[in-house]
């Protein structure tokens, strides 16, 4: 009876010393998937690849070769996407696209004159802009809704930044020439940053800052309009708050003013606001706002011709020079003092348009159920204001206001933008004429009711609710636009934003892991404290996606003072010794030397305290530089896992698996 026991107990350890062998083969065999995992694109391979990609965005990547013809249609549906949607475009998307252009069109005119104004342009340039980008736009854009041209934040950009170097009133042709080559830089940089997939320049606004930074250009393009309403001659040159107050104040008290100026843009500025809360309580009567600026324009300008109001203090736009487009290719400056100037400015100006068209135009889609594609945008974008630059436009983008207005006049496609270009032009052709007598207080009026939409209290609020250092980012834009400049509330706020980022990839959080009961799943223990430690191995997380020199040394120094005191822990309540450290590397995407240096270290601490160090699950470009600098010799090919589980099972010298460990 006891042999055969004896016989029983020794089959029993044969299978059990053959299921280990299995399993350590088999760990084996995964490690080395790892291992001899493909290397990964240069870095030109993956500049050039996020071109092709660009480009290129429907190629079928099954196929291996493909048709010159098939590539040359790829490559057209990649920039033009009216190729793609046109195919089913049919009469009744037309008849609302219809509708919606010319009501779009009767907000865009006056609001066009009223941004030339503020950009400190002629009136026709306003109207000039929302003639070609739309069009441009058309053929390339992904957002079916967004309502291209000019807006308030962009032209007061433009006109606070460069009349610092150029005075409009001293020398407009000067002044308008600059403001055209700062456009051809903005569309330069918003198609490289398409075609180079540089979008995450444009994410360093984040929401919060765009928030806090659109309300305090709110409130300063606001105060700039009292000197239409005022009729004021001269007026502040800075956009701070305190400036432009002073200058108001100024005026009054010497008498310089108009109060027939500011009763009747008091009079329709209240008329408008009325439009709007009507269009607000009810969605169907969305068309009153729209077309209650026009109505403005059209009745203020018949009073102000059939009473002569013009003698009598109240300023008009005057001449207003109609027709189409002109070329402006031979007033773009790129010889002298100004051109760093107009390219740093050109920079700016298209990281806030985009900034807005790409928040206005997801928002938008979210809401019908697709998605745009980001880089896409910035490449139409860039060729639009290019284009623009050399037809007398400035820097056009999405308008907020106007796509809300094309949305719900029931928009079906960016044909719509056609049709109000096409309706803006027959305006400058036709009836610039009839425009002489508008009064510029109607203009202020028209932008100021147009600025609420700018001023997002509640998001402010909600944001203070759920991130502190985000509100911190909005009220930072918020008072560096309001006290200082439009470019200091900007670089307030991307500082702002740049230092979370910063403080996050500095001080990364390094997490203890455990392996969740009746799984093979390994968490964060202080997230789940049912998670159980293996006894003997620290595992660790590190929750960063880079591991380079401004945390390398952090990483190493925490993890050492983790080993530390769970090594004294274990002391001190008489548990067995630490053998292992396992890093879990999932996360981490890429290394630099220092991180490499910083490992190597690590490595060497623990192995002097007799622990090893095991790595799981390390990234492809992680693994790949870790081979190129001998760190996978120094450490051994068997202390590297595919994942954390094998890495245990390993570190726990279950049968032949010690071997491996041992060494």
């Amino acid at each position: 009876m006891g042999t055969l026991h004896s016989e029983n107990f020794s089959a029993f350890n044969v299978e059990q010393r053959q299921q280990l062998d299995t399993d350590y083969t088999n760990r084996l065999e995964r490690a080395q998937w790892l291992l001899n995992s493909p290397e990964p694109p240069h870095l030109w391979q993956k500049v050039i690849g996020s071109v092709k990609q660009t480009i290129f965005p429907h190629k079928n990547r099954t196929t291996a070769k493909q048709s010159r013809r098939k590539s040359v249609v790829s490559f057209l549906k990649g920039f033009f996407p009216v190729l793609i949607w046109g195919r089913n475009y049919n009469a009744s998307k037309f008849k609302n696209d219809l509708m919606a252009g010319l009501t779009l069109a009767s907000l865009s005119i006056p609001q066009s004159i009223g941004y030339a104004n503020l950009a400190k342009l002629d009136p026709q340039y306003g109207l000039y802009t929302s003639v070609v980008p739309p069009l441009i736009y058309s053929l390339m854009g992904s957002s079916r809704e967004i309502a291209i041209g000019p807006v308030a934040v962009v032209s007061l950009l433009l006109s606070s930044t460069i009349q610092k170097i150029q005075d409009p009133f001293v020398d407009p042709v000067a002044y308008r020439k600059l403001v055209f080559t700062v456009t051809f830089f903005a569309g330069i940089f918003q198609a490289m940053f398409g075609l180079f997939r540089l979008g995450f320049l444009v994410e360093f606004l984040s929401h919060a800052a765009i928030v806090g930074f659109m309300g305090g250009a709110a409130i300063i393009i606001g105060l700039q309009q009292l000197k239409g309403l005022l009729a004021i001659s001269h007026f502040s040159t800075k956009t701070d708050v305190i400036s432009v107050l002073e200058s108001v104040f100024r005026s009054i008290k010497h008498d310089t003013w108009y109060p027939l100026n500011f009763a009747l843009g008091c009079s329709f500025l209240i008329f408008l606001l009325i439009a709007r809360f009507v269009g607000k309580r009810n969605k169907k009567l969305f068309w009153i706002p729209a077309i209650a600026p026009l109505i403005s324009v059209i009745l203020s300008t018949a009073i102000v011709f059939l009473t002569k109001a013009e003698q009598h203090g109240v300023v008009i736009v005057k001449h207003l020079k109609g027709g189409l487009n002109p070329s402006s290719v031979h007033q773009l400056q790129f010889k002298g003092a100004h051109v760093g100037f107009a390219a740093k400015t050109g920079l700016i100006a298209a990281i806030v348009a985009l900034a807005e068209a790409i928040a206005v135009g997801r928002s938008f889609a979210s809401i019908k159920g697709y998605q745009i594609n980001g880089n896409n945008e910035m490449v139409a974008m860039g060729f639009m204001n290019i284009a623009g630059s050399l037809s007398s436009c400035y820097v056009a983008t999405g308008s907020f206001s106007r796509t809300a207005v094309n949305f719900s006049a029931g928009c079906e496609t960016v044909v719509s933008n056609i049709v109000m270009a096409i309706t803006v032009l027959l305006s400058l052709e036709l009836f610039t004429r009839l425009l002489y007598y508008t009064p510029m207080a109607i203009l202020a009026s028209i932008i100021l009711s147009a600025l609420p939409g700018l001023i997002d209290i509640n998001e402010a609020y909600h944001i203070w609710k759920v991130d502190k250092l985000d509100f911190l980012a909005c009220i930072g834009a918020f008072f560096g636009v309001l006290f200082k400049s439009v470019e200091i509330g900007l670089l307030v706020a991307v500082i702002i934003s740049f230092a979370k980022i910063l403080l996050n990839a500095i001080r990364p959080g390094v997490e203890a892991i455990g392996r969740l009961p009746r799984t093979d799943i390994f968490c964060d223990t202080e997230q789940y404290p049912n998670a159980i430690e293996t006894p003997g191995i620290l595992i660790f997380r590190v929750n960063s996606s880079l591991i380079c020199f401004a945390n390398a040394n952090f990483v190493r120094e925490r993890i050492m003072s983790l080993a530390t005191e769970d090594e004294d822990d274990h002391k001190e309540n008489g548990k067995g010794k630490t053998g292992a450290v396992i890093l879990d590397m999932s996360n981490i995407i890429n290394i630099d030397t220092s991180g490499i240096i910083a490992l190597e270290e690590l490595h060497k601490q623990l192995t002097s305290q007799g622990i090893q160090l095991a790595l799981a699950n390390p990234r492809r470009q992680v693994i790949h530089k870790l081979k190129l600098s001998k760190f996978v010799d120094r450490i051994g090919a068997g202390m590297i896992f595919l994942t954390v589980g094998d890495a245990v099972d390993a570190c726990l010298g279950l049968g032949t698996g010690s071997a491996s460990f041992a060494a």
